[in-house]
């Protein structure tokens, strides 16, 4: 059976830029018979990810991050239509998902490494499983519960960096769900600091190309900061945690300004501003979603019903064709979209 599919085509090195080119869009053959227990699955959306810059080394710095290999085909997130079944408790037409989905317009995969999904849950919006209702919400919902100590009516003030991101523009909404009383973003352009504010419901926005952004965040967070969802690392986190109160809280989701970097991860802080995040007692754990997959089932049924209620708002930047997917990556990385980078590969 003749597929398309996406490989590696070349490294960008650990401190390059990636571009659309480190990707190859070559045709392959995949199986044309099931074995017990899979299924053959025609992909329908894939996800686009600013931690598979990590994938993209030969080492990832991590131990949960396989490297994906040069002129093999890539993976991570995806949903697809199930084609043909041997699997059980999978049949035709079913809709699945799975964290590591092959990178190609066809696959035959494990029936037991897929997830069923109920559309119904989002409204038949299937792509809203790879971000709001899938990893990249749960990023935001249980980094927020777990290490962000929100708690109702105690007046805190949180500060997103990265806010029109996939995790940022879900995580703002969420803490004010939580119980902040006060949300500010931090993006890269006016018209992200506009649909932060004004569709998402974020209190204010700074755009940190223009102005002084210590400032800014002293005149939008007069009390200081009490909870920072850390999207982006850097100048930006060091400006924040400088305006942090004492018994502060950081959540540590992302580092996308240093993942171009050849730095360990979390990197380090620089020396003056560790010492304020020691001196005011700031918390500042590494956060990863994948440690609290106990708690995945039913924190995924409370975003659905976020969404199902239209308190929060989703965001996604689609790109068509399994083509174009390096050059979404590439758009992702450079900061070119608000809200989830999906790719729709078929209809």
């Amino acid at each position: 059976m003749i597929i398309q599919r996406v490989v590696l085509n070349s490294r960008p090195g650990k401190n390059g830029v990636p571009v659309a080119e480190n990707f190859r869009l070559e045709q392959s053959t995949i199986a044309d018979t099931v074995q017990a227990g899979q299924v053959h699955v025609k992909t329908l959306y894939l996800s686009v990810d600013p931690y598979m810059r990590c994938r993209m080394n030969e080492d990832t710095g991590s131990d949960y991050l396989r490297p994906w290999q040069l002129s093999e085909v890539a993976d991570g997130g995806g949903i697809g239509v199930v084609e043909e079944s041997k699997h059980d408790n999978l049949a035709k037409g079913d809709f699945v998902t799975s964290f590591t989905w092959p990178w190609q317009t066809l696959a035959i995969l494990d029936g037991n490494l897929v997830q069923k999904l109920v559309p119904q849950l989002v409204n038949g919006r299937l792509s809203y499983f790879l971000g709001a209702a899938g990893i990249t919400g749960l990023t935001a919902l249980l980094g927020i519960r777990e290490k962000g100590h929100v708690a109702a009516g105690a007046n805190q003030t949180m500060v997103v960096s990265g806010a029109a991101g996939a995790c940022g523009s879900l995580a703002g909404q969420i803490g004010r769900l939580e119980g902040c009383s006060r949300v500010v973003g931090i993006a890269g352009t006016d018209e992200k600091c506009s649909v932060l504010v004004q569709e998402m419901g974020f209190d204010a926005a700074i755009n940190y190309k223009k102005g002084d952004v210590a400032k800014q965040l002293r005149e939008l967070c007069p009390g200081g900061v009490d909870v920072y969802f850390d999207n982006v690392g850097g100048d930006i986190s060091d400006t924040v945690i400088s305006q942090m109160n004492q018994n502060s809280h950081i959540i540590l989701c992302g580092q996308i300004s240093q993942y171009n970097k050849d730095v360990p991860y979390p990197p380090p802080l620089p020396p003056d501003i560790e010492k304020i995040q020691k001196e005011r007692n700031i918390t500042r754990e590494r956060f990863l979603v994948l440690n609290y997959m106990d708690k995945q089932e039913a924190s995924v049924l409370q975003l659905c019903q976020w969404i199902q209620e239209g308190k929060l708002k989703v965001r996604e930047t689609v790109v068509e064709g399994l083509a174009n997917i390096g050059a979404a990556f590439q758009s992702m990385m450079n900061g070119g979209n608000i809200g989830k980078q999906i790719v729709s590969v078929s209809k």
